[in-house]
This record gives C-alpha cells, sequence and structure tokens, in this order.
C-alpha cells in the first residue's frame, strides 16, 4: 500500500526499462491441419518457420550460430507408429539471412526424417545469438561481403514483406500449396487490428 500511496502522489517508485533486453533465442513452431507424411511439405513448413524466425532475428539486428530443427508425430493417436527426433546444427558463421538458415533447416531434416510416419508438428529454434555486428572474421572466406551483401538482399524482402503483406516475398522451399497450415475456421476475430472485422452496430 505504501508503494501505490507513493506512487500516487506522483514519487515513481520502480525504474522503467526503456530497452527490453535482446532475446537469447527464437523458436518457430506449430502443430499442422493435417499430418503430413512426406519430406517436401516438412520442408515446406520448415522453411515458414525458418522464415518467421529470421524476420524476428533481424529486428533485433542479431544474428545466430546455432540453427536447431525438430520434427514429432501426434502423440495423441496412439494407435499410429509414433516418432520423434531433434538435430543441433552449428552454422559455418553466424547470419540472419533466411536463405542460409533454411538451406541449414534442409540438411538438418534431411538427418532425421524417416518414411512412414505422419508427422504433427516440426519447428526451428535459432541459438547462439550475438549483435549482427559482432561477427567474426574468416582468414578464408570473404564473410564480410558475404554479410553485407546478404543485409542488402534481406533488408530488401522484409521492406517488400512489411509494403505488401507477409509472404510476398519468400523463399522457394516454402513452396506455395502449404496444405499442412494449420486451421483457422474456430479463431477469434481480430476486432481491434482489422477494419473488415469491427462489430457492426444497427439502429432501428
Amino acid at each position: 500500500m505504501e508503494r501505490t500511496v507513493t506512487e500516487l502522489q506522483g514519487t515513481p517508485c520502480m525504474d522503467l526499462k526503456e530497452v527490453a533486453p535482446a532475446k537469447k533465442q527464437f523458436i518457430s513452431s506449430k502443430s499442422f491441419g493435417a499430418t503430413v507424411a512426406t519430406q517436401e511439405e516438412l520442408m515446406e513448413a520448415l522453411a515458414t518457420y525458418v522464415s518467421r524466425a529470421a524476420e524476428k532475428l533481424r529486428a533485433q539486428h542479431s544474428v545466430c550460430g546455432v540453427l536447431q530443427v525438430f520434427i514429432h508425430t501426434n502423440q495423441f493417436r496412439p494407435n499410429d507408429p509414433q516418432y520423434s527426433n531433434a538435430v543441433t546444427i552449428p552454422l559455418p558463421y553466424p547470419t540472419s539471412d533466411t536463405r542460409e538458415l533454411a538451406s541449414a533447416a534442409a540438411m538438418g531434416l534431411s538427418a532425421i526424417f524417416k518414411n512412414g510416419f505422419l508427422y504433427k508438428k516440426c519447428g526451428v529454434m535459432l541459438l547462439d545469438i550475438s549483435p549482427a555486428g559482432t561477427i567474426q572474421r574468416s582468414l578464408f572466406d570473404a564473410v564480410e561481403e558475404n554479410t553485407r551483401h546478404s543485409a542488402v538482399i534481406m533488408s530488401v524482402l522484409d521492406g517488400l514483406n512489411t509494403r505488401f503483406g507477409r509472404d510476398t516475398v519468400k523463399v522457394a522451399a516454402a513452396g506455395t500449396a502449404q496444405r499442412w497450415i494449420a486451421r483457422a475456421e474456430n479463431k477469434s476475430q481480430c476486432f481491434t487490428t482489422r477494419w473488415t472485422e469491427l462489430p457492426k452496430a444497427i439502429a432501428n
């Protein structure tokens, strides 16, 4: 009560955090609207999730040095064969380039994918996060030049998607059909963020 009274009298008792701390990891994952049996469809989902995580990574001006891929079947269908697995992939150098992260995710998926299972969920986790300006240079690779070129391309990609809508431009691995995408028939309406879903009041 003392703190409340003091605050009401105009004396702040808690310091405001002006800058939120940078995240140490990014996870992008979602259950499928329909089970997936092929590696191609799993890769579509992974590429989409990589794109989401990479966007957030670039938004806080960071890069990641490690990527983890995980897949699993539906544990709530015990009569189906069950399988789950994950693999962690160290990257050659830290990056936030969606193309490079999607390529690494494809390698990881190839290592853990097994035929004969109906997959319900997959995802990616970006780890070993560091500021974008602290990338270690290499004596043998043109890391600095590649990073600069990558930053320009990703800036254009993010700009187009911000201006014209998400996934206006995306990596080819994300596909177009996306049969696996989560259903949204029962999703709550966006009353506060979409003009088309504002409640209508009719006066008699």
